[in-house]
């Protein structure tokens, strides 16, 4: 199997793994009334599974993405962790600005 498409499925895995803890908290912790809706409703399972369906797409693909983004080289312009020099604060330049006189209330 190709590497990228093994990549692929693992990262599903994770992303269901991720759906499955995010969905079951939803639940638990009965946000929005949720774990009423899913209950009290007699097809609230289809509800259920379609919001388990749908965050699975959405962590996977955020899984792969991240996978996809750590494969790339890293760039050859500056040393990795930066010189960790400080530099000295910039000195404070005065601006000087013309006073205007207030005009007088009556």
């Amino acid at each position: 199997m190709p590497k990228l498409i093994r990549l692929y499925i693992v990262n599903i895995f994770y992303g269901f793994l991720l759906a499955l803890v995010f969905t079951g908290t939803l639940v638990a912790f009965d946000v929005g009334h949720l774990r009423h809706l899913l209950t009290s409703v007699s097809a609230g399972w289809i509800a259920g599974l379609g919001l388990l369906f749908l965050n699975t797409l959405l962590f996977a693909g955020v899984q792969f993405a991240i996978a996809v983004m750590r494969m790339a080289e890293p760039s050859r312009r500056s040393p990795p962790g930066g010189k960790r020099q400080r530099s000295a604060p910039a000195a404070a330049i005065p601006a000087l600005a013309a006073a205007v006189p207030a005009r007088k209330q009556r």
